[in-house]
């Protein structure tokens, strides 16, 4: 079967459009099929244009939408009123109480934990096992490794193999992205792979990571998103006119 690789967080200013559409053609060029886009909420009316654009590249576009809570109750308040609306909901984690509240909601797609300070970065073991319970993958942006040096970049590298180890443990898969707003940032899904071997992820792994744990992310929200969806496993194959 053929590998369909993914990049689910690209960031452009999309008040640029020229910007927005040389990251889509540029994407078609890495070997991308299907790219995730950040939408801030200030520009949900930049949606119809922006899919526009990915059309013209003939990219596979999704809306993702990242959430950057306060408090809990702001979590689970903007996972009722936006769910619906996003393929993709990422949650960046910058306190324990929100990490917690995000790994054990099934509505939140990814864990992000964009914090270079140890004592900021919650993924252990009692955040994988709420997780793993759940359906949220844990998103790893290379941006940082990108432009990071010195002995920042080595703390990162330090902090995500132990996080990695972890997911591994628990059976939490691994979403990798690129995380950029600039085209020249953008790298071909091997040569993100291969920066995953400096935190210990193996070659099948960080693989999966670009493709196969991305675009299941995607494919199980459009289901679910369906007019069609009525629970996991249950959908409607006929309505009453159909018949």
């Amino acid at each position: 079967m053929k590998r369909i690789y993914a990049d689910l967080h690209l960031c452009p200013n999309l008040k640029n459009l020229e910007q927005v559409s040389r990251m889509a053609n540029k994407a078609l060029a890495l070997g991308y099929e299907l790219i995730a886009v950040a939408v801030p909420l200030s520009h949900v009316g930049e949606i119809e244009r922006l899919k526009d654009l990915f059309r013209e590249a003939e990219i596979d576009l999704a809306l993702r939408l990242d959430l950057k809570p306060r408090t809990p109750s702001e979590l689970l308040r903007n996972l009722r009123m936006f769910r619906r609306k996003f393929e993709i909901i990422a949650v960046a984690c910058d306190s324990k109480n929100i990490a917690r509240q995000a790994a054990k909601d099934r509505r939140v797609d990814l864990l992000s934990f964009p914090s270079l300070d140890f004592h900021r970065r919650f993924f252990d073991k009692a955040e994988a096992e709420l997780a793993s319970s759940a359906l949220a993958s844990l998103e790893i942006d290379m941006k940082p490794l990108l432009m990071l040096e010195g002995s920042a970049r080595i703390r990162l590298l330090l902090n995500l193999r132990r996080e990695v180890a972890i997911a591994h443990d628990f059976h939490v898969p691994i979403v990798i992205s690129s995380g950029v707003s600039d085209e020249m940032l953008m790298r071909k899904q091997r040569e993100l792979a291969a920066l995953a071997y400096l935190f210990d992820l193996n070659k099948v792994s960080s693989m999966e990571a670009v493709s196969k744990n991305a675009v299941a992310i995607v494919k199980r929200n459009r289901e679910k998103l369906s007019s069609r969806f009525v629970a996991p496993g249950i959908r409607i194959i006929r309505r009453g006119n159909d018949c």
